[in-house]
């Protein structure tokens, strides 16, 4: 009996220190954003960070106006949540309300395959397939465009909005479509005025799990939409997100310490805490959700 105790401690400590890694990683991970940004602001003051008009941190004449690629960011953003929040859901509706069971085993996992695909192979597939076709709709389309990189980067997150917002959908009690049938609701009557409003918060927090994604995706920005820093909302021209310009950086060209290097840390403590609070607010509409399950 002391000894299964001592296996059953053993194993108590070992599954609560790997529980604990993601906590220790990301505090480190804070840890670094903060103490490099503070490096940053004291060269570079944070009210010239905050609303400066241009970015030219690698330029001779140097800008640090971080509007410039949150502008190009919140761009891609849109057009990707534009394509994925209302194909994720409609597919989420059709699995939940209309597919049969069997039909549901084989579509899922079907969505769920292209939340597997590289991101590289993502990046690829909008600069050499998704901006040509692009460019013969619209022929004043640049090569690098926000355009195609939002589009791609929105069949990207159809998975993660499918998947989450048909699991509050099926959670949604069978008693509610029943009553509704009874008393003669059609399908459409019932998905729309009782499934979907009951489920609201899940579907919510899918999108806003969505949008998260969405804002820290990089590669597909990076090789699809340019690396030119511009404020625009033009989706057809070259632009530069956050996380493509710390890629540039990342290259290995600028000087470790210097203020330029650092700008990547002051973006990434920007990028985090923008996700940070799409992920809190997910959370909440997570925790409401589940009210209506069984």
């Amino acid at each position: 009996m002391k000894g299964q105790r001592i296996k059953e401690k053993a194993l108590e400590v070992i599954f609560a220190l790997c529980a604990s890694l993601s906590i220790f990683t990301t505090i480190g991970v804070i840890a670094v954003l903060l103490f490099e940004s503070i490096a940053f602001f004291r060269e570079i003051p944070i009210s010239r960070f905050l609303t400066e008009t241009q970015w030219t941190p690698l330029f001779a004449e140097k800008h640090f106006g971080i509007i410039v690629l949150a502008s190009a960011t919140f761009l891609t953003t849109a057009i990707a949540m534009a394509v994925a929040l209302p194909f994720g859901l409609m597919a989420a509706v059709y699995m939940s309300e209309y597919a049969s069971e069997r039909a549901r085993r084989i579509i899922k996992p079907s969505i769920e395959v292209l939340a597997g695909i590289p991101t590289v192979v993502y990046g690829y597939f909008a600069l050499l397939f998704v901006t040509p076709l692009l460019k013969k709709l619209i022929p004043s389309i640049s090569g690098f465009n926000a355009l195609s990189a939002g589009i791609v980067m929105g069949i990207m997150i159809i998975p993660t909005v499918a998947s989450l917002s048909e699991d509050a959908l099926y959670a949604v009690p069978r008693s509610l479509r029943e009553g509704a049938y009874a008393l003669g609701a059609s399908t459409r009557q019932v998905v729309t005025g009782i499934v979907i409003p009951a489920a609201s918060s899940g579907i919510l927090a899918s999108f806003i799990l969505g949008v998260a994604r969405a804002l820290g995706e990089t590669m597909i920005v990076a090789i699809a939409a340019g690396q030119t820093p511009r404020l625009t909302l033009n989706p057809l021209v070259p632009v530069e997100t956050m996380t493509a310009y710390i890629v540039q950086v990342s290259l290995g060209d600028v000087p470790t310490g210097s203020p330029e290097f650092r700008t990547i840390f002051a973006v990434g403590l920007t990028l985090f805490i923008m996700n940070l609070a799409f992920d809190l607010l997910s959370y909440h509409l997570a925790r409401r959700q589940r009210r209506y399950r069984l």
